[in-house]
Formats: structure tokens, sequence, C-alpha cells
């Protein structure tokens, strides 16, 4: 490759990342303007007009958003169309998903405290956002509006995994939950839990890598649960730590045997030179 070849693919390259990288600069924002105009914003008091005037200037934002991904006006505004068509559902179900942590964390006070404070539940906002989007078959907006949750909250939740209503993390930090997971009513996460891809070496023609979560389950901190085929039961508990890559059916409790080994006092020469070791007790 000549020196000018070179410096000519450099130019090209920078011209699709300038034009990305502005594509995610308005996804980060109007992923902060929805979550403002859905929960409040800094004014205390707002009228009819006010609202009226930020849903237009949301969908304006969209608009604007989408028109660098789509290129095709038409597409733009049918698809924005339909988005803020389903705007006021995905509402509802957020205040479930609010409600829902409110009754599962006896640390909430209020839904007012879940919205404004909790991690989980900016993630389960930007996630639905992002889910719709997807459905619609909006590119790379969707992966967008997650990644910027997973920065601003460290929970990573793939757009395309279905969640259903009722949804509640606690804490959050760490959750991963895969591209086609599928998650029922009224399930509650800790943090640290992974639902994850099993890699085999097979693939039996589904697609289906992650695991299907089904209605009141309660997955404690640091849970691993992996696999397409997995599946866990409704009204199932799974503990702390556990690793899962099999279904459970119904009301099972599956939780991680730890074991404590008390030491007699004792040397550990493999650390300690000869004039050294001390008797150390743990």
């Amino acid at each position: 490759m000549s020196q000018q070849q070179f410096i000519n693919n450099l130019l090209n390259r920078n011209r699709q990342a300038v034009a990305g990288f502005d594509s995610k600069l308005l996804t980060t924002e109007f992923a902060e303007k929805v979550f403002r105009f859905l929960f409040g914003t800094s004014k205390r008091i707002r009228t009819a007009t006010e609202v009226e005037n930020e849903y237009r200037l949301l969908k304006s934002h969209l608009q604007s958003l989408l028109h660098d991904i789509i290129h095709n006006v038409k597409l733009v505004e049918e698809t924005t169309a339909a988005f803020f068509e389903a705007l006021p559902a995905i509402y509802d179900t957020l205040l479930e998903d609010a409600e829902a942590t409110v009754a599962f964390d006896p640390a909430a006070e209020s839904v007012e405290e879940v919205i404004i404070a909790y991690p989980g539940f900016y993630a389960t906002v930007i996630y639905r956002i992002a889910h719709q989007l997807l459905q619609l078959k909006v590119p790379v907006v969707p992966r967008l509006l997650t990644e910027h949750a997973h920065g601003q909250t460290g929970i990573d939740i793939h757009p395309a995994a279905r969640i259903a209503k009722a949804f509640a993390i606690d804490h959050g930090t760490g959750i991963v939950i895969g591209e086609t997971t599928v998650i029922g009513n009224n399930v509650k996460l800790y943090q640290g839990v992974t639902l994850g891809a099993l890699h085999s070496g097979s693939d039996d023609g589904t697609g289906k890598r992650h695991p299907s979560i089904e209605d009141n389950v309660i997955i404690y901190p640091g849970a691993t649960i992996l696999g397409g085929n997995t599946v866990v039961g409704r009204d199932s508990i799974v503990g702390g730590n556990a690793f899962l890559v099999y279904s459970v059916p119904p009301s099972s409790v599956v939780f991680h045997r730890s074991e404590v080994s008390v030491k007699e006092k004792e040397y550990f020469p493999e650390y300690l030179q000869p004039s050294q070791k001390i008797a150390i007790a743990v």
C-alpha cells in the first residue's frame, strides 16, 4: 500500500467515525431527554403547554437522530410516529417496574425515590426505550442507548432481550442480560447476576443462546445462569454465587454450597524461608 493510499484510507475511515460519533452523541442526549420527559425535569411544576412543547422537541430530536442512521425521510417519519404511539404503554410498564422495586426493596421509601436514585430503574428505562426502537428495526441506536446506560450504571442489558412487567433490579452493578434472554413477570435481580450464553460448540438452530426466567423468580447476587435451553421455573429462588447450566422446575431453590475449613496453627513453608517461619492461626 502506497503512502497516498494509506492517507486516503484513513480519511475515509475518519469520515465514517465522525458520523458515528455524532450519532452516539445524539443518542446519549436522546436517552437523557426521554428520561427527563417521562419522569420530570428540573422544574417543579409544568403546564400542559410546556409538556406538549417538550414532546414536540423530543420527536424532533429522534427524527434528527434517525436521519443520520436511516437516510430515508419517509421511513424516519413512520418510525418516529410508531415509537411515540408506543410510548404511553412503555411509560405504564415503567411505572409498574418502579412500583415492583418499592414493593421488593424495604430500603425504597417511594416510587419517586426509585425513579430519581435507583440505577437499576434508569437502566430499565433505557432498555425499554431501546427495545421498542429495535422492534421498529432501527439499526445501531438501540445498542448505543443500552451501552450508554451500561456506562452510567454498570448494568448491561442487550436491547433484544425480552423482559416482561414488574421487573426490579436491586443495586445492579455488574448485571449482564444477554441478547436472547427471556424474563417473565415480577422477576427480581441483585447485583452481579449474569444471564449469559453457553458456548458448547453446537447450535440447535433456534438462535436461542441465553436462558429463560419464568414469572416470580428471585436471583441473588453473583448467580450465573447460562444457555439457551436453560429455563428457571416460575416461583423459584436462585441463591448467591450459584452456577446453573440446566433447567430447574417451578418452585425450586438453587444454591451454592460453600464449605468453611478451620486450620490449626501450622507453618506455611511454601511462603517462608526456614529462618522466617512463624505460627499462623486462620
